[in-house]
């Protein structure tokens, strides 16, 4: 009687070790690091509203003036840049800032959320004021840039929706209830998203301090409100006929 052979069983080969992630994804990965973002990409959005708010001004010197203000930002950088190259360059760097400003608040907040004892969510929020106008006033931004988009640059949603003719788009969408009350909903959201972004971002770039909380506190609020004032004189100025 033939006896029957057993297959030999192959050992398992070990697990390869695995590499190390670099040190910018370990960056990216920590709680600090996508504060940093956070802080970085706000100051780009911040300087980038401070420039729109100025431009939107000259809404108020006439047609002339604000479309040929549109015409400049599109030949800006000529003959070494193409025509509107700077702008197409100025909206990737903008868009990226967006990115990671928003992908680093909502994993930032996740980690918050997961962090917090299982009781605590039975309880009521223990969440600040300052933080829940950062949460919905982001999302309101969100929301309030893709319908700007479509009614000042595409002209899709726009009255008028002429291209190369922002003066007379911009008087057509603030003729409009809707265009005014979007419009004025999301510029407060800006401010109150500024008036307490800046603190934080300032204080995870290191300048705060006991000495400087007070200079920051009242930067943060002077720059909200100048900008929120800034951007909506652009809709009282069309809806009381000063721009028509």
């Amino acid at each position: 009687m033939a006896l029957a052979t057993r297959t030999p069983t192959r050992s398992p080969k070990p697990n390869a070790p695995r590499r190390p992630p670099s040190a910018p994804v370990r960056f990216w990965r920590s709680t600090v690091g996508k504060k940093t973002v956070m802080a970085v990409s706000g100051a780009i959005m911040l300087l980038y509203l401070v420039f729109h708010m100025a431009g939107n001004l000259k809404v108020f010197f006439g047609p002339d003036e604000m479309n040929g203000y549109a015409h400049w930002l599109r030949t800006v950088g000529e003959p070494v840049l193409h025509h509107e190259w700077f702008l197409w360059i100025a909206r990737v760097a903008l868009l990226a800032a967006v990115v990671g400003h928003a992908t680093a608040a909502y994993q930032l907040s996740r980690r918050d959320v997961a962090a917090r004892p299982v009781g605590y969510r039975h309880r009521r929020a223990r969440t600040s004021y300052a933080t829940r106008t950062m949460r919905w006033g982001g999302v309101i931004i969100a929301l309030f840039l893709v319908w700007h988009i479509l009614d000042l640059t595409t002209g899709t949603v726009n009255p008028n929706g002429e291209a190369g003719r922002p003066y007379e788009n911009i008087v057509a969408a603030f003729h409009t209830w809707y265009g005014n009350t979007i419009y004025i909903v999301a510029m407060l959201a800006v401010g109150l998203h500024i008036r307490h972004g800046f603190y934080g971002a300032a204080q995870t770039l290191g300048a705060g301090g006991r000495t400087r909380d007070r200079l920051l506190k009242a930067t943060a609020n002077g720059l909200a409100l100048l900008l929120t004032v800034g951007f909506l004189s652009v809709p009282v100025g069309v809806m009381t006929g000063i721009v028509e």
